[in-house]
């Protein structure tokens, strides 16, 4: 009889081994590639770095991120490609339009003037990024959360003669993202546009094709130019927000537990930016300003007057891009009061 107990005792610690090594077999390991546009030490490398700690740490290290700043797996269009064909498991940075015009609309000039307006149609769950996300969709990728940067400016190596006059001509050339909607802007803003990468803004700066850049902040401008930016103009051009994306064909082969835990990681990640934003992006303006660049801040009534008409030019723009069905689409789902 002790010795049927001994055998049934040890058979079932035996099966319990095999089925513990079974479960553990299951749960696959990941090693992924996350992008973004930024150097290391910078806000996004120091916060997406915290998000592929937590990830680890959660997995016990069964989920493996490895963090690629300053545009080390191509730029942001190259790398959004890369992310819907697998090549690239994840990313946080612009939205690219080369492949979906619709997706301008991500980086559309003036839609909100504050950030309690901005968070009531950036932030995940809005009407408008559930409509991005469908976006990103068709591209087989997984938008799981947002992270907001901040209002965009003006930077300038030269100061203008009216820096807070909207249409006054500057006489600059200035670089612009390549969208229509950033030419259209900068030229009635009485600049002179010059579409181009923002890779090759600082060479195009140095040998004097063009003497600033409209697309970005402070915080980029001082995290990558501020020995070369003189002038900033805190006018407020657009929000600048990113999706963090995933390939959609990994996202919907993780067990549920991975998908759980990786969406509450990336939401977290989302809601300690918001919490942080607004300040961060002060913080930004002033170092700056302590750089020796001379700072602009419009008044509420010259933001108004940059904001009527820089959006009655590049609004207009965006509708012939995408068409006036499209426009109205995308515009219905903006919270604009």
């Amino acid at each position: 009889m002790k010795k049927c107990v001994v055998l049934f005792l040890a058979t079932l610690a035996f099966g319990t081994m095999l089925l513990a090594g079974c479960a553990f077999a299951s749960e696959q390991s990941y090693t992924w590639k996350v992008a973004h546009i930024r150097p290391a030490g910078s806000e996004i490398d120091k916060e997406i770095t915290w998000f592929a700690d937590e990830m680890r740490a959660a997995t016990n290290g069964r989920i493996d991120i490895k963090v690629y700043g300053s545009n080390q797996l191509g730029d942001y269009t190259v790398v959004q490609e890369k992310i819907g064909i697998g090549a690239v498991e994840m990313g946080i940075m612009s939205a690219a339009t080369n492949v979906d015009k619709k997706l301008l609309a991500f980086t559309l000039q003036y839609v909100v003037p504050t950030y309690a307006l901005a968070q009531k149609n950036y932030a995940s769950g809005t009407p408008f990024t559930d409509y991005v996300a469908k976006l990103y969709e068709k591209q087989n990728i997984k938008v799981l959360a947002y992270w907001p940067v901040y209002f965009g400016g003006i930077g300038l190596l030269k100061e203008p003669a009216e820096p807070l006059n909207p249409t006054s001509p500057k006489n600059l050339k200035v670089r612009v993202p390549t969208m229509k909607t950033w030419e259209v802007l900068a030229d009635t803003f009485g600049y002179q546009a010059t579409p181009l990468p923002f890779s090759e803004f600082f060479t195009a700066a140095q040998t004097g094709i063009v003497n600033g850049i409209f697309g970005g902040g402070a915080e980029n401008y001082y995290v990558s130019f501020k020995d070369i930016i003189k002038c900033y103009i805190a006018a407020n051009t657009h929000f600048e927000c990113w999706p963090f994306t995933i390939n959609l064909d990994l996202y919907n082969s993780l067990s549920d537990a991975d998908r759980t835990l990786l969406d509450a990681k990336a939401k977290e990640l989302e809601q300690r930016r918001w919490a942080r934003v607004e300040s961060d992006q002060d913080k930004y303006v002033d170092l700056l300003e302590q750089a020796g660049t001379a700072v602009y801040r419009p008044t509420e009534e010259q933001l108004k007057e940059f904001a009527r008409i820089g959006r009655e030019a590049s609004w207009a723009e965006f509708e012939k891009i995408v068409g006036g069905a499209a426009f109205k689409e995308i515009t219905s789902t903006f919270v604009l009061e």
